[in-house]
């Protein structure tokens, strides 16, 4: 699937392209416990930090891994930005992991809708966290992240419309775009990211 298909779909995305240039950014993250781990930690941080508090906790604890999640004190966890709450999630997920009830091969063998049913039974693990993990670590083709912020306010701007859309409304909007909405997705969060690196630019 090309940006150019989407874009004859389309005209929005080539406003993406306009703003922020050839696609370059990397959206991909690991698969399994350490990228699922990675959804918890980027929750309501922007990438930036949470990609700088990511190096600090690999520099901490050389190989994040369930067994150096459990074995690490809370202190060391807070230390690289887990907040109290996001300390239990991850260890959550790292038991859930040691004690078989978090099997990632028989998730990443579901459909889209079923294996995001199967990740928010985990404790911390919203539908955001879920669609973006199928996206990014599982390279997922179809995703729309309708709860994500930059992009119900990237859609906002890129449609000119006077209020930022409903779930219901970023549902229908994407419809065209089935069964590639996972790059469409990629493409508002071009857009949206290049605009406030522009506007941190400009001040």
């Amino acid at each position: 699937m090309s940006i150019d298909h989407l874009t004859a779909l389309d005209p929005i995305f080539a406003e993406c392209i306009r703003v922020g240039g050839p696609m370059q950014r990397d959206f991909s993250r690991p698969s399994g416990f350490v990228g699922l781990l990675r959804m918890v930690m980027e929750q309501q941080l922007s990438t930036k930090v949470a990609l700088a508090l990511w190096d600090k906790l690999l520099t901490r604890l050389g190989d994040v891994t369930p067994a150096t999640i459990l074995n690490s004190d809370d202190d060391t966890l807070r230390a690289c930005g887990f907040s109290r709450q996001k300390v239990g999630y991850a260890r959550g997920l790292a038991e859930a992991v040691v004690d078989g009830r978090l099997d990632f091969g028989a998730i990443h063998a579901l459909p889209d809708e079923e294996a995001i049913a199967a990740l928010v039974t985990l404790k911390g693990i919203g539908r955001w966290s879920a669609e973006v993990y199928l996206m990014m670590a599982q390279d997922r083709p179809d995703i729309w992240p309708v709860g994500d912020l930059a992009i119900q306010l990237g859609v906002q701007r890129l449609k000119g419309w006077a209020d930022k859309p409903s779930p219901t409304q970023l549902l229908a909007v994407a419809e065209p775009w089935r069964p590639h909405r996972s790059l469409a997705a990629k493409l508002v969060w071009h857009h949206y990211v290049s605009l406030q690196e522009q506007a941190k630019r400009a001040r």
